[in-house]
Parts: structure tokens; C-alpha cells; sequence
């Protein structure tokens, strides 16, 4: 069964600035000569990391909405320099668009059955291409 992962986005206020520093954070990583991932780094550690790694991503919530996902490549368990153990998620750098679904405030992240997931926005709609504000406010509106 495929599991993922459900986390605030701390510093994005929209899709795009989101998808601004990932594109910074490729660039960065190849101009080191390393590979084009993204890591996120977090404090506890995924118990779960089989299901987790069997399709799972990682879905974004900005302002207050889950709004994008991120494939899970890899979950990475290290202890810091002061002794804490953390791990990077290691995420493919292709951010793919999601129904807007509302998501309360909480910190760290949370397992996401897959079921509970929202949809993709398939790439041949419309939807895609609409600014982000007129895209919330026709989901808010129950029209798309």
C-alpha cells in the first residue's frame, strides 16, 4: 500500500515561489556536479519508509491548502553536528500540481493515506495554465 507524506511549506506563499526555490536548489546541486534532487530536511523520521517508497510523495500544504506534490525517491536518516537525529527526504525536483484540499495547521508532517490524497491536475486542462489566485477562488466556489 503506498503511503505519503503531508507538510507545511514554510517560506512559499504560492506555487510558484515554491517552485522557484526548487529550481535554485537544482541549479546549485548540478553546478557542484551532484545529482539534480531536492532534499528536504526534517526531524523525526519516517517509521513507515517501505510504504512510504512505493510511489509516495510528498504534498505541500500552502496557505492552509495542500497544492502540490513531490515524488519520495529516498528517505535518509543522519545525526546533525549537536547529536540530533534527522533525515533528509530526498524529492524528485518535478513539482506536479494537486487539487486544492484544505488542510489545518500542525507541525512536522503527517502520514497521508493514499485514498485521502488529492488529484492531480492533469496536464492537458486549463487549469494549469489559470493564475493561482483565479484557481483557488474557482475551487473555493466548488467549480472546479
Amino acid at each position: 500500500m503506498t503511503l505519503h507524506l503531508v507538510k507545511l511549506c514554510v517560506g512559499a506563499d504560492s506555487v510558484e515561489t515554491l517552485q522557484a526555490w526548487i529550481d535554485f536548489r537544482v541549479e546549485q546541486a548540478q553546478l557542484a556536479g551532484l545529482e539534480p534532487v531536492t532534499t528536504h530536511t526534517t526531524r523525526m523520521v519516517p517509521t513507515r519508509r517501505e510504504e512510504l517508497l512505493k510511489a509516495g510523495s510528498l504534498y505541500w500544504v500552502i496557505k492552509g491548502k495542500i497544492q502540490a506534490r513531490q515524488h519520495l525517491l529516498d528517505i535518509r536518516p543522519f545525526t546533525d553536528q549537536s547529536g540530533v537525529k534527522r533525515c533528509d527526504l530526498v524529492l524528485d525536483p518535478r513539482l506536479i500540481l494537486t487539487q486544492y484540499q484544505p488542510k489545518r495547521p500542525f507541525q512536522g508532517w503527517r502520514y497521508l493515506k493514499a485514498a485521502d490524497a488529492p488529484a492531480d491536475l492533469s496536464s492537458g486542462t486549463d487549469i494549469k495554465a489559470m493564475p493561482e489566485d483565479m484557481r483557488r477562488d474557482l475551487t473555493e466556489l466548488c467549480l472546479i
